[in-house]
């Protein structure tokens, strides 16, 4: 089996202002760079064989402080634009709450947590996309036909045994794990700047099972 360690980047400063960031771009805190080496203490009892990012600064910076603290030789990691965040399109920079409470607001589910318990992530992607005027946001299909692709290639890519490190983003996390999960996982619940979410995948990436969600404990 091959073990993927998808890693949330450390907090940033449009994290830290409660703003959306898809696409939209802030630099890590000092709180962020600490969640970034705390996330690399915390995984440097795993050798990673392999180390990937999103193209995006503040998951590519992240990943590198986490190989920083790795006992593998790997610099830094491969950025790949299959791991970078959602593009909430408009909604990009406002303020978290407002614009939840904008496009949800109307069916009742005014926060993020309420529009995913009801939609799933893939629904609640839809449903960002069908309120943003100029049409950028991604849809479901948008992510299923950019990050799959992407995660398939990276386990066809490795071999049995080997443990991969992919530093992204809040919301594709949630949206990878929502595929893969079984219900003992909820992942309404807030993800973790810093956090670990862990898959395991078969050699041809033809069965993915999540084995846990925003991890924060040294039990990874």
């Amino acid at each position: 089996m091959i073990n993927i360690y998808l890693v949330r980047h450390g907090q940033t400063y449009l994290n830290k202002y409660n703003r959306i960031q898809g696409i939209a771009n802030a630099p890590l805190t000092e709180k962020g760079i600490a969640d970034a080496i705390d996330a690399g203490k915390r995984l440097s009892s795993i050798t990673f064989n392999h180390a990937y990012s999103s193209d995006m600064p503040r998951a590519f910076d992240t990943g590198k402080y986490v190989l920083q603290q790795n006992p593998s030789d790997i610099e830094e990691p491969i950025a790949d634009k299959a791991f970078r965040e959602e593009n909430f399109g408009y909604f990009e920079g406002n303020d978290s709450e407002a614009a939840w409470h904008q496009i949800g607001g109307p069916d009742g589910l005014d926060n993020y947590g309420k529009m995913i318990s009801k939609l799933g992530m893939g629904g609640t992607a839809d449903l960002i996309a069908a309120h943003d005027p100029y049409g950028d946001a991604e849809n479901n299909q948008d992510l299923l036909n950019r990050f799959i692709p992407g995660l398939k290639k990276v386990i066809q890519n490795a071999n049995d045994g080997d443990n991969i490190m992919i530093a992204a983003h809040g919301t594709i996390i949630r949206w990878a794990v929502d595929q893969f999960k079984d219900d003992s996982i909820d992942v309404s619940e807030p993800i973790e700047n810093g956090s670990v979410s862990k898959l395991v995948s078969n050699a041809d990436a033809s069965e993915i099972s999540v084995e846990y969600y925003n991890n924060l404990s040294e039990n990874v």
